[in-house]
């Protein structure tokens, strides 16, 4: 069974070719808002599942808390950018560098994820809890995406 790094890797691969795609897009064509559109709702849904199954539990831990803390304050930063980006029209410059400081943001953020936070919470958890928040993770995102496709917030994250 695959353990909650493995999974949220998973996503951050496919985030980073997402970025990738989009960043290649160029003007208000429908295709960078298509391709904005599925980012927004998969990223927002990640990070809703991710806080609600790995950094809960590291937010209950004194040994992991400081790293939960950062990770889901880097989530709200990215939120922010988001919803900057939904309120900029596509074809100004100002999305295109807005896009570009977000995309930076968040390639440090699962950057760090992967090379920091993760191995912290990988030798505190204890055996088999990755594996069973990883579950969580799977049971959360969906309820998580359809909430980030209605644009509705997740209250208790906030």
């Amino acid at each position: 069974m695959t353990d909650i790094f493995e999974r949220l890797k998973q996503d951050h691969d496919r985030h980073r070719e997402m970025l990738e795609k989009i960043g290649d897009t160029s003007g208000d064509s429908a295709e960078r808002e298509e391709l904005f559109k599925k980012f927004r709702i998969e990223v927002t849904a990640h990070a809703a599942a991710e806080e609600e199954s790995l950094y809960a539990v590291m937010l209950q831990d004194p040994d992991m808390r400081e790293e939960g803390t950062h990770s889901v304050s880097e989530h709200k930063e990215i939120d922010d950018f988001l919803e900057e980006l939904q309120e900029t029209d596509m074809s100004s410059p100002g999305w295109i560098a807005t896009f570009k400081k977000m995309r930076h943001r968040y390639e440090h953020h699962i950057d760090e994820e992967e090379e920091d936070i993760f191995p912290v919470a990988k030798k505190e958890l204890d055996k088999g809890v990755p594996e069973d928040l990883a579950a969580k993770f799977e049971e959360r995102k969906p309820a998580e995406k359809e909430r980030a496709e209605k644009g509705e917030k997740n209250e208790a994250l906030d």
